[in-house]
């Protein structure tokens, strides 16, 4: 069965940071696609950031340069490092999980993509 468990949320000042962990088991973590997305209240699920087996990354323009994805096979583990927090990142962020011949990077930020979901994690950002 797989599972995902995503850890690392809190609360922050606007400006600070946070890393976000998502530890995966039940699968065999280097031959899935990995993604974070993120839902604040009132607004749909989005995809933000997101990891091949090899390390290909995509991010929404808004989080290029603030949010670095990142993944350590031999832990099973996915990462979020985000920097430069504002208000508008408060929000539940998930982590998403998909074998990667169903991977396609036209459809990274769809979550339609992705069969396997953690229960997220919640970050608030106080300005």
């Amino acid at each position: 069965q797989v599972q995902l468990v995503e850890s690392g949320g809190g609360s922050v000042q606007a400006g600070g940071s946070l890393k976000l962990s998502c530890v995966a088991s039940g699968v065999t973590f280097s031959g899935y696609c990995m993604s974070w997305f993120r839902q604040a209240p009132g607004n749909d699920r989005e995809g933000i950031a997101y990891i091949d087996s090899l390390r290909v990354t995509y991010y929404v323009d808004s989080m290029k340069g603030r949010f670095t994805i990142a993944r350590d096979n031999a832990k099973n583990t996915l990462y979020l490092q985000m920097a430069s927090l504002v208000p508008e990142d408060s929000a539940m962020y998930y982590c998403a999980a998909e074998i990667t011949s169903r991977c396609h990077r036209s459809s990274w930020s769809r979550n339609r993509t992705y069969t396997h979901w953690g229960q997220g994690t919640q970050v608030a950002v106080s300005s």
